[in-house]
Formats: C-alpha cells, sequence, structure tokens
C-alpha cells in the first residue's frame, strides 16, 4: 500500500500579516449583511463585492504579474480564501475562474487567451463555469458523451451537461467533452473548450431548483453549438489530463469544509457560554474535526505552492469536509430545540433549515463520495 502523506504547511508571517487586512476589510464591507445572507456561503452572488475584492488583489493573487495577477504564494491566497468563508462574504461570482479556470487557463492556455481572460478574471468581472457532469454519469468524467465536431473554423457541440453550478451568471464555461471516439474509449479522445456563455448560438441553459426553490444548479443543453477553433483550451484530445489537473484545486480549498460554518456560528451563539455537558462534547468534537481539515487543506495548498500535484490528498479533504458539512445540521438539531420558536432562536432556526435542505449538495459537488474514494483508493495502491 503506497504512504500518503500531508508535509506540514510552511509558515507564512506574510499570509498572517494579511488576514488582520482582510478580516478589517470585510468588518467594513459586510457590517450590514444579515446573516440570512451569510448562510449562503460561497453560494452568494454580488459582483459588486467581486469587483472590490479585484481591486484589493484579492483575486488571482497566485497568477503570474505579467498577465495582471498578483505572484503571490498559495498560502496567502489561502487566508484570503478562508476568511472570506468564515464571514459568509458573497463570493460566487469570481469563484470558479479564480480557483481553477484561470489556473488551468495559465497551464494550458494559448498566450492569446491568457492575455484576454487572465486580466478580466483578475479584475472580477468574468465569471467561470464548470461543464464536466452529464446525466447518467455521476461523477464518471471519463464516461462523457457530449461531442465536439470539427467543422470549418472551429467545433459544433452536441450534448448535456448537469449540475453547473450558476452557469445562468457565468460569462464562460470550461467545457470537458468528447473530441474523437466514443465514450467506450473512456478517457482518451477528450479536450476542453472556453465556451461564451453569453454569444453561443445553439446553447440552452435551464434552471435546476434546490428544495429552497433557489436557482444554482443547471442543465445545459447543446444543439450544433458552434465554437470557433480559438476556443480550443490546451491540445486537442488532451482533455482528460487538463481537467483532472484542475481537479486539486476544486477539491482541497477551505470551501470543502467550511460550508455549513455559519450554522455552527449560530448554534455556539444560542447554545451560549455555558453549555451542556452533552453540547460541551459535542462541539468540541466538530472543533477538532475542523482544525484537522484546515491542517490538511492547508497541508494541500503548501504542496500545490511547491509545483505538486495532490490529487489524492484533495480528494481525502474533500470528502472527509463534506461528511463534516453534512454533519453539522444533524448535530445543530439535536442541540438545540427550534419550538416554540422564541425570537432568539428564529435567525437560527432559519439558517438551520437553509443549511439542511443544502446539505445533500455537498457530496455532489466536485465529485460524489463513491468516485473520490475509488480516486483515494488508487492513490493509496488498494485498487
Amino acid at each position: 500500500m503506497s504512504a500518503l502523506t500531508f508535509p506540514p504547511p510552511p509558515s507564512s508571517d506574510s499570509a498572517e500579516a494579511l488576514r488582520a487586512e482582510v478580516r478589517a476589510f470585510l468588518a467594513t464591507e459586510l457590517a450590514d449583511f444579515p446573516t440570512t445572507k451569510r448562510m449562503e456561503s460561497w453560494s452568494g452572488f454580488d459582483p459588486a463585492f467581486s469587483r472590490k475584492l479585484g481591486a484589493r488583489g484579492w483575486i488571482g493573487m497566485t497568477f503570474p504579474k505579467e498577465y495582471g495577477g498578483h505572484g503571490r504564494s498559495n498560502l496567502e491566497r489561502y487566508v484570503v480564501i478562508e476568511e472570506l468563508l468564515a464571514a459568509g462574504a458573497p463570493v460566487v461570482g469570481h469563484w470558479i475562474a479564480d480557483r481553477q479556470s484561470g489556473p488551468s487557463i495559465l497551464r494550458f492556455g494559448s498566450e492569446a487567451q491568457k492575455r484576454f481572460f487572465i486580466p478580466r478574471i483578475v479584475a472580477g468581472e468574468c465569471f467561470f463555469c464548470i461543464g464536466m457532469s452529464e446525466p447518467n454519469s455521476g461523477s464518471d468524467l471519463a464516461s462523457v458523451r457530449t461531442r465536439a465536431t470539427k467543422v470549418d473554423g472551429g467545433w459544433l457541440i452536441n450534448g448535456t451537461k448537469l449540475w453547473t453550478s450558476h452557469a445562468h451568471l457565468a460569462h464562460f464555461m470550461i467545457l470537458f467533452c468528447r473530441s474523437s471516439g466514443t465514450p467506450e474509449d473512456r478517457q482518451s479522445g477528450t479536450s476542453q473548450f472556453l465556451v461564451d456563455m453569453k454569444a453561443t448560438q445553439g446553447m440552452n441553459v435551464r434552471p435546476v431548483r434546490a428544495e429552497t426553490g433557489e436557482h444554482h444548479f443547471n442543465e445545459i443543453h447543446f444543439q450544433d453549438a458552434f465554437v470557433p477553433d480559438a476556443a480550443l483550451l490546451g491540445e486537442e484530445g488532451q482533455g482528460w489530463h487538463q481537467v483532472t489537473s484542475e481537479l486539486a484545486y476544486e477539491r482541497s480549498g477551505p470551501e470543502r469544509f467550511l460550508s455549513s460554518f455559519i450554522l455552527l456560528v449560530e448554534t455556539l451563539r444560542v447554545l451560549g457560554t455555558n453549555p451542556s455537558e452533552r453540547a460541551a462534547i459535542a462541539i468540541g468534537r466538530l472543533g477538532a474535526h475542523l482544525v484537522t481539515l484546515r491542517r490538511l487543506s492547508r497541508s494541500v495548498a503548501g504542496m500545490l505552492e511547491a509545483g505538486g500535484n495532490p490529487a489524492t490528498q484533495a480528494a481525502l479533504v474533500k470528502d472527509l469536509g463534506a461528511l463534516l458539512e453534512q454533519e453539522i445540521p444533524d448535530i445543530a438539531r439535536a442541540l438545540v430545540a427550534v419550538d416554540p420558536p422564541t425570537p432568539e432562536i428564529e435567525q437560527f432556526a432559519e439558517v438551520l433549515a437553509y443549511t439542511t435542505l443544502h446539505a445533500p449538495s455537498f457530496s455532489l459537488r466536485g465529485g460524489t463520495r463513491e468516485i473520490l474514494r475509488g480516486i483515494i483508493a488508487r492513490g493509496l495502491g488498494l485498487r
């Protein structure tokens, strides 16, 4: 069995100095931001707030200065992300572009693509969505059926993508699809394309509403949707290598264990400074899990900073993080009685209800539990 290591994350005085700056900014910008908006976590959408973060230099922090980035470390970026999540800031607009689309373009994109996209991402003015999952496929990306067919001057796209978060708000998608062969070929014959979500003809974005009635997810149908040759990201046929290389960015960040954090804060508020022994034990256990996940996640940030590809470690962080995020609503419900609905707990009850209804999606986005555990097993040499 292979060893799976999480090296200690390197210390960074500059990152910790930045933390105080971010907290002060958020205290001012979110002073009147209600808890019932903070509970949306990184699903909250506010383009103006994204632009403000861009103006502060807190988007594209690790991107090269040559393309408008700031050349800072992954650990500095981690501090900003962690503070934004802990505050429940509305960051979903720029989130995917900053987290993985920008790094993918920097790694695989043409010079023209880098010059066009990266400065816009850094400014908080260009939002991306992820075109990976499909109906009847779950997180089995290798079974992709959406197809790009070569024609004069570009490609025609046909197929369907599902669970595409905030596609209706995004300016562009990085689409993963088949460009040759058949689904039986699995990883080979796949490519990625940069799809303009506002200008591409033959594309239909349909909402997939949550139990709350909110519109986060989407189903996207492509019917002879034309994209130009310049939309190809990287090399034709190398889509599998490209898409898997970005998953460490998608799966390892603090968003994978802080989605329920505002509910935990509300639980602590209602329990007060003198909780029962049972409540103290439960909260202590959750705190220990959070500290451990934070340590693992920061370790992955350190490995990314060193140029590594910690795909297995990232999958482990994501799997354990989703378990914790989904456990917090159950524990909160067990510790705090919401009946009768006194004014003191009305806000808690609203946050609890919201988080409970969204919790099932936590183990869907970024890869289902079964897929993640398969990746971990392979990384450990168990299959």
